[in-house]
């Protein structure tokens, strides 16, 4: 998931590298490459990987009802030329965990008028699994308006944090001793939802914007990776929900921040 600035070890010959990107690290990097620009990418894709989209219409649940289930985010693996660092002479080991669950439980409010309000919660417990420890928390409150066409309308704010214990660094080459890194972050922002109910199904979009902020500690030598460009712009979310007999709410979304993750989420809950 993530990478480190480690400008002062480039000078080290034998770097460990990854078999499968071998024959890209012989080809050098290519003429924009830039070592931090390489780090910060890395950096904010583990955050956003962490962040709560919505998986859900504009008007999730009747006032006064709510689920109570599991969403598995998918985290792509990241090519070769993303994790190369220091030069193309190294790899990151950012492709563990490609599923993460994450327990939500989710409350529509008593209706406003025609404004239904709502508030979710997600947690993943400190477990150990894939390769990695992770502990995260994540909350949104929204409100959305139905209208009698089928229509929906909302907006939501959101916020994440997590940690992450994992040999993400990697050691510098295979004989040395395998040191467990620290990554800390956040992700906060807000979306404008819009929706269609046809039936059981409501198709939905959001757009957004998300703020990330990291801070990444490497067990090897006690260095600090910054993130001297940390992300802070659109997010996109595409999506339906689905209303399967009375206590089935299923939800399945595309989810983006350009440039950094493009990736899909599932939630499977059981409605009350």
């Amino acid at each position: 998931m993530i990478a480190l600035a480690l400008m002062l070890f480039s000078g080290l010959a034998h770097a460990n590298l990854d078999p499968e990107c071998e024959s890209i690290a012989a080809a050098g990097p290519p003429a924009d490459y830039d070592e931090q620009s390489q780090a910060d990418y890395l950096l904010n894709f583990g955050a956003m990987a962490f962040s709560f989209s919505p998986l859900h219409a504009p008007v999730p649940h009747e006032p006064g009802h709510g689920t109570a289930g599991l969403e598995l985010m998918i985290k792509p693996n990241l090519s070769c030329e993303r994790r190369l660092v220091l030069g193309y002479t190294k790899t990151e080991d950012t492709n563990k965990g490609p599923v993460i669950p994450r327990p939500r439980l989710s409350m529509s409010l008593p209706a406003w008028g025609n404004v239904v309000p709502y508030v979710s919660l997600g947690y993943l417990p400190p477990i150990t699994a894939m390769g990695f420890r992770a502990v995260l928390i994540s909350a949104e409150v929204g409100a959305g308006v139905p209208f009698d066409s089928g229509m929906q309308l909302g907006g939501r704010y959101h916020a994440t944090l997590f940690k992450v214990i994992s040999d993400i660094a990697t050691p510098f080459s295979e004989e040395d001793t395998i040191y467990l890194d620290f990554l800390m972050g956040s992700t906060f922002g807000l979306d404008l939802m819009a929706g269609y109910e046809v039936g059981n199904f409501t198709p939905y979009t959001a757009v957004g914007f998300t703020d990330v902020s990291t801070f990444f500690y490497v067990g090897e030598d006690s260095a600090v990776g910054n993130n001297h460009d940390p992300y802070a712009g659109i997010t996109f979310s595409l999506g339906t929900q689905a209303r399967l007999g009375e206590v089935v709410d299923l939800g399945a979304e595309f989810y983006t921040a350009p440039g950094i993750i493009y990736t899909g989420r599932l939630r499977g809950s059981y409605a009350f």
